[in-house]
This record gives C-alpha cells, structure tokens and sequence, in this order.
C-alpha cells in the first residue's frame, strides 16, 4: 500500500505553532535577560568577563560550522521532503547518518581545538594581557562540550519541528539559560568565571535531553549508520557547503571583532556584548519565533509546489515581523540608558559599565529591524533548497562590516564596533528582499512598502514621545533610584506600546488585525 503524504499543518496550525514557540522565546529571554543580570551583578565589566566572552568564539565557531545554522537550514527541508511525500523510513534514516556524522565530526574537531587552546587564543585576543589568554584557554576546553551536546540537540529539534512539534524545542533554551544562572550564583562565587563556563556545558547537555521523550513518542528508528550513500544524506551535504562557507565567513567577522575589542581598554568587550543581548531579545520574542515556526510550513510548501501560498506565507511572516520589531527597536535606542541602569546597573556593574554599554546599544538599536526581517527571508531560500544566494550575500556583508569595523573602531571604540554591525546588516536585508521577490516572481512589494511606512511613521511618533517622557521624567523622577526608574521604564513601556498601536490603528495597519486574528482564532490571515 502507497503511504499517505504526511498531512499539511491544520488550519491556524502555524499561527498556533508560532503562539507557542513565542510564549516560550519570551520565557528564555526573560530569563536570558536575567542571566546578564546576575552575570553583571557578579563581575560587571571586568577583564574576567572578557575572557568569558572571548572565550565563546572557538566552541561557537565548531557549532556554527559544523552543525547550527548550516545543518539546520539543510537538514529540515530534506527531512521534511521525506515525511510530507510519506517516506518515513527513508526520512529516520537520513536523520539517523546526519545524527552520527556530526557526533563524529564534532567530537573530533572539540579534541582538535583543546589540544591547540594555549596557541590559538593569542591569535583571538591578541590585545590581552597573558594571564586573561590563559583564563581564556581554560575557559575554551571547559566549553567544548557544548558545540556537541548542541549540534545534536539542533538535529533532534529539526527532527521534532518538522513533525509540528515545538513546545519541547522551544523550552530547551529556557533549561539551557536557567543552568547558567544556577551556575553563576552556586558556582561562580567560588570557582570566578570557570563556575560559569561550567553550567554553559551542563546547560547544553539540558538543551538536549529536555527533547528526547518526545523522540522517544515519535517511535524514533535510529540506526547505527553514516549512511553515506543514502541520496538524502547527500543532499544535506550538498546544501550545507555553500551555507559553512557564508557562516566561516560570519565568524571570521566576529574573530575580527574579539581582536579589534580585545585592544580596547577593559570592559568594553563585555559592554558590546551587553548591548547584543538587549538588542537580540526582541530579536528573539518576535523574528526568531515566527521564523522557526514557519519554517517547515515553507519548506513543506516548496515539497508540494505551492508557490502562491509560499509567497502569501513569507509576505505575512515579513511583515508581521517588522511590525513588531521597528518599534522595538526605536524604544530600545531611546530609552536605552534608564533600561541598562534598570537591569543590570547593581553590585560590579557601576554607572560607567552602563555608560558604556548604552554607547554600544546607541549603535546596534536602530539595525534591530534588519536582523530580524533577515532571518525569515533566509529560511525562504532554504526552503527552496538555495542555500548559496543568502551565503553569497553574507559573505559580502561581513566583508563590507570587517572593512567599517576597522574604521569606525578608532572612531566610536565598541560603538564603532555596533554601527559597522547595524550598516553592513541593512544593506544585507535589503539585498535578500530584491533577490527573494525576484525568485518568487513577487512578494506584494507594494503591500510591504505600505506596512513599512505605517509601522516607521507610528514608530518616530513613539520615539519623538518617548524622548520628550525622559526629559521630563529626569526633572520630577529621582532615575539615580531603582524605584524611579522602574517607575519610569515600566510607564514608558506602556505608553510607548499603547500610542504605537493607536497610531497603528489609525493609519490602518492590516497586522494589527492579523495578531488580533491570531491570538482568538489561531491563523495570520
């Protein structure tokens, strides 16, 4: 008997998929958010945080390269091919050689870089001085566990995605960022930063096994095999390629990056980094879970041929994404300063590491909008199996943001660092949109334009409001205290997100309609 294809998503199943993953991207993030706190309170913008930070980029550069993105956007779309044209046994053995080539490939290269720790971070952070590079060194082999127990975990939450499934994916960041706080206040006021790096490992181990019961429930069919001669397996390889070589790129610019800030006088790599996580967590709540969400829905789309309802898929998706994200994104520029101080200006971290972060945040705020509308456009060239048209892109945006980077460095320090960052990500997303329409023969151009333009013109107005709340709110709020500035952050939140959305409502924006849609009935049309 012929299998049945595996069923299309329910009606407001990618809505209700995309309400789910969100409420937990905000749960991680908030907890995100109080990792940094708690980070912060505990080692402010030390040397010793620096080389926690730096120490991030070789385990980081093994995920990336041979798992994380590239893997992701290759493996999903071919795995979901198998299950939506019914072929499951040929499906759980793609995922089965996939699985075991990156257990094997990762292994290898974290011994590789453990052995070769001492020598390789002077060439990361060259401007430290030689005890930070030996922290440094030892917080790298403690961190190597990761890239495994991560890259593993990203397959299974590809496996998990495209059977609909996200609630178990999405929470596993949250057990991941609750390990670092529960290392950070046990361990790391005995054992400094290593106490940290310690509960990054652990959290990843956490990343993954939150995932496995429901593998367990899928019936998994593993199979002790590489499975190289499996079509699939192949195809996965093939479409990773050109994806490792636009992400060996991307990390080339961050080890640029962690050499420029390393030369800078202490602090400052830790407040860029700051400034990062700020500005990634609307990134987070809003792009990064509609974008996992549609996902296999698009890549399910191309496996069926349904062009139209891929373009009706990723024109909503982009616009409801930059709704969302070109306010946030003026709010956080605005008001970045009583929002620093709010959140982590305690213990070591002083008024001056708040200053210095809301230096680096001035910089990366305004590029918010481009990180996030990036994302889901991305994953649209995926889903069609064109992984070189974004990689080809990155590769000249990194070029583009390590030649700014060299120049505004000596211009702005770590804010130079963030506009460099901000300029090159713009002109990126810009380029993807021309490409994609020009694929897709179209992605109501016109309608994008109109919500671009309603969404800036609300968004000035709030933060032209915004600016004239905190002129005012500096003469009658004492903000050198937590209750004034709690007071004050929380007011302007609400007013800022009401007034946005009145003015919104006025100029008649279809997204508001679509999030009302989602929220009562579970579907963005």
């Amino acid at each position: 008997m012929t299998p049945e294809p595996h069923s299309s998503p329910r009606p407001g199943g990618l809505a209700t998929a995309t309400l789910i993953i969100m409420a937990a991207f905000v749960l991680s993030r908030v907890l995100g958010l109080a990792r940094e706190m708690v980070i912060g309170n505990l080692f402010g913008t030390t040397r010793e945080l620096d080389a926690y930070r730096a120490a991030f980029l070789l385990p980081d550069i093994i995920f990336q390269l041979m798992a994380g993105g590239a893997l992701g956007s290759a493996f999903i779309p071919t795995f979901t091919g198998y299950i939506a044209k019914g072929r499951e046994d040929e499906a759980w053995r793609l995922a089965s050689g996939v699985f075991n080539l990156a257990l094997a490939s990762l292994t290898a290269a974290a011994l590789v870089v453990a052995a070769l720790a001492d020598g390789l971070v002077p060439l990361v952070v060259p401007g430290f001085e030689p005890q930070a590079q030996h922290l440094t060194a030892q917080l790298v082999r403690i961190m190597l566990f990761s890239p495994v127990l991560a890259g593993l975990s990203g397959i299974v939450m590809g496996i998990l995605n495209s059977y609909q499934h996200f609630t178990l994916p999405a929470l596993a960041p949250v057990i991941y960022n609750l390990s670092i706080i529960g290392g950070a206040i046990a361990l790391a006021p005995h054992w400094g930063v290593k106490g940290l790096a310690v509960s990054v490992a652990v959290g990843a181990g956490l990343h993954l096994l939150i995932q496995v019961p429901e593998l367990l429930r899928r019936r998994l069919r593993y199979r002790p095999t590489f499975a190289l001669d499996h079509p699939g397996v192949r195809e996965v390889g093939r479409l990773m390629l050109p994806r490792v070589v636009g992400l060996a790129a991307v990390q080339v610019n961050f080890l640029v990056n962690n050499i420029l800030a390393s030369g800078l006088s202490a602090g400052r790599l830790s407040a860029l980094t700051y400034a990062w996580q700020l500005t990634t967590l609307p990134w987070g709540i809003f792009a990064m879970a509609i974008s996992t969400a549609v996902f296999p829905t698009l890549a399910a789309q191309v496996a069926r041929d349904e062009r139209e309802e891929l373009k009706l898929t990723l024109s909503i998706s982009l616009r409801t994404i930059l709704y969302l994200t070109i306010p946030a994104g003026i709010g956080l520029l605005v008001l970045r300063e009583p929002l620093i101080a709010l959140l982590f200006q305690r213990g070591e971290f002083t008024p001056e590491s708040t200053q210095l972060t809301a230096w680096a945040l001035l910089f990366y705020a305004p590029g918010l909008f481009a990180l996030a509308a990036t994302e889901i456009i991305t994953r649209a060239f995926y889903a069609l199996h064109d992984t070189r048209t974004p990689v080809m892109v990155a590769v000249i945006t990194v070029a583009t943001n390590i030649i700014l980077s060299i120049i505004l460095v000596r211009m702005l320090s770590q804010g130079g660092l963030a506009l460099a960052a901000t300029i090159a990500n713009t002109g990126e997303t810009a380029a993807l949109v021309l490409l994609i329409s020009r694929r897709l023969a179209g992605i109501d151009e016109h309608g994008l334009a109109l919500s671009v333009a309603r969404s800036l013109a609300a968004s000035l107005a709030m933060g032209l409001f915004l600016w004239w709340l905190s002129s005012t709110a500096s003469i009658h709020l004492d903000l050198a205290r937590f209750s004034g500035l709690f007071v004050f952050v929380t007011v302007a939140i609400a007013l800022g997100g009401g007034l946005y959305l009145l003015l919104t409502l006025l100029l008649g924006s279809e997204e508001i309609r679509r999030i009302g849609a989602l929220r009562k009935t579970g579907s963005l049309k």
